[in-house]
Formats: structure tokens, C-alpha cells, sequence
């Protein structure tokens, strides 16, 4: 097996999670723009938004303190993007089609590296993809629950999120069984992922609700 930690050179390993981390608090702190909130409120959601998957993952396999805690670079980056979302929060938004595209690298990177990590702590590999899932998608969840809104995971009016991070943790999974897993691999599940939310993002993909539906939900159209 090869360990998440020997799947990509340390030191860039550290700014993918650290690029990755970035993008996702921006998207947090203007959540927190939208709602309203103060400055401490947008840190919080930024915060949350960035590490919230992690730290989650990190708790349920013991790989304790929590990176989050552990490196600071990873604490400090979310404060970074909500002072940059306070000042600049209009010129954020305009580039939201660009935030979105990091978001979906950081997605790809973010299931594939929980995956692994999961698995290197002894989990099966079941297990380990629902991890992988939940480094990815977790944040985003802790975010919106924050906010007081419906989890957009869970909302079939989004584009596919959960989707593209199952199937890059199962392919990383199927890695690992077969014996497969390495850099390069690992760098295509990834992209795998990324492709894929880049595509649900582009076309409006999203996941089928139950078959034969005859209901409407509270404020549907």
C-alpha cells in the first residue's frame, strides 16, 4: 500500500491542502456576506467551510490533535480569505465562476487525500471512501447548517457535489485493492472527481429524486 503522505512530494502536498483550504473559506466568509453576518461571523464560516471535512475525518480515525490544529498555516488561511472577502467581497463575487473551479480541484484533492489517510489509519476500504466523502464534502455541510440553511448536499435543486466525491474516493479505493494506487493514479482519481463536478457544474446534472413521485415539497414551484 502506499501511504497518502507518499503520494505526492511533501512540500507540494502542503500547498494543494493550503490552495484547497483557500478556496473553500472564500466560499464561507461570502456566504457569511450574503447572510449578513459581522466579520467574526464570516470567519467562522470560512473556518468551518475549510476545515470542517478534515477535522471531522481526522476525530473518527484518532490521527489526533487534528492537522487543522496542527500545522498553522491551515488555521491561518481561512482569516486570510475572510479579510480578503471584507474588502474585496464585490470583486469576489465576480469571480465566482473562478472560485467555483478551485472549489472543484480542491473537491477532487480533498476526496482522494481523506480517502487515503483513512485508510492508512486501519479503516476498511468502505469505510475509507465515506471518509474520503466526508473530507470533501463535510465543510460545506458544517458550513450551511451554521448559516441556518438546508445542506446543499442534500438539496436536489444544486448541481452534483456528494457525487463527484464518491466516485473519486471509490476510485482511489479500487486503487488500493488492486495494488494500483501511486501519484500518478491517485493525480487522475483526483482529476476524475474534478472533471466530473466541472461537468455537473456546466450541464445542471443532479441526482434523480424518488421514482414516481407524486408530492410536492413546501415551496416547490
Amino acid at each position: 500500500m502506499v501511504l497518502a503522505f507518499e503520494l505526492f512530494n511533501a512540500s507540494v502536498q502542503h500547498w494543494l491542502d493550503v490552495v484547497g483550504i483557500f478556496v473553500f473559506a472564500l466560499s464561507g466568509a461570502l456566504l457569511g456576506v450574503r447572510k449578513n453576518l459581522d466579520v467574526f461571523g464570516m470567519a467562522v464560516l470560512a473556518e468551518s467551510t475549510a476545515l470542517g471535512g478534515g477535522l471531522f475525518r481526522d476525530l473518527v480515525i484518532g490521527a489526533v490533535p487534528p492537522a487543522a490544529f496542527d500545522d498553522l498555516g491551515y488555521f491561518l488561511t481561512p482569516l486570510v480569505a475572510t479579510a480578503l472577502v471584507f474588502f474585496l467581497h464585490p470583486e469576489v463575487e465576480r469571480i465566482n465562476k473562478a472560485v467555483g473551479l478551485f472549489d472543484a480541484a480542491g473537491l477532487g484533492l480533498f476526496c482522494v487525500t481523506g480517502t487515503t489517510k483513512a485508510y492508512e489509519y486501519g479503516l476498511g476500504l468502505t469505510a475509507s471512501v465515506a471518509l474520503g466523502m466526508a473530507t470533501a464534502i463535510g465543510g460545506g455541510v458544517l458550513r450551511d447548517l451554521l448559516a441556518g440553511d438546508a445542506p446543499q448536499v442534500l438539496r436536489w435543486d444544486r448541481d452534483l457535489y456528494a457525487v463527484p466525491a464518491i466516485v473519486g474516493a471509490t476510485a482511489v479505493a479500487l486503487l488500493i485493492q488492486t495494488d494500483h494506487l501511486n501519484g500518478t493514479t491517485a493525480s487522475a482519481a483526483a482529476a476524475l472527481a474534478f472533471l466530473l463536478r466541472l461537468a455537473a457544474m456546466r450541464y445542471g446534472w443532479r441526482a434523480p429524486r424518488a421514482w414516481q413521485r407524486r408530492t410536492s415539497a413546501v415551496g416547490e414551484d
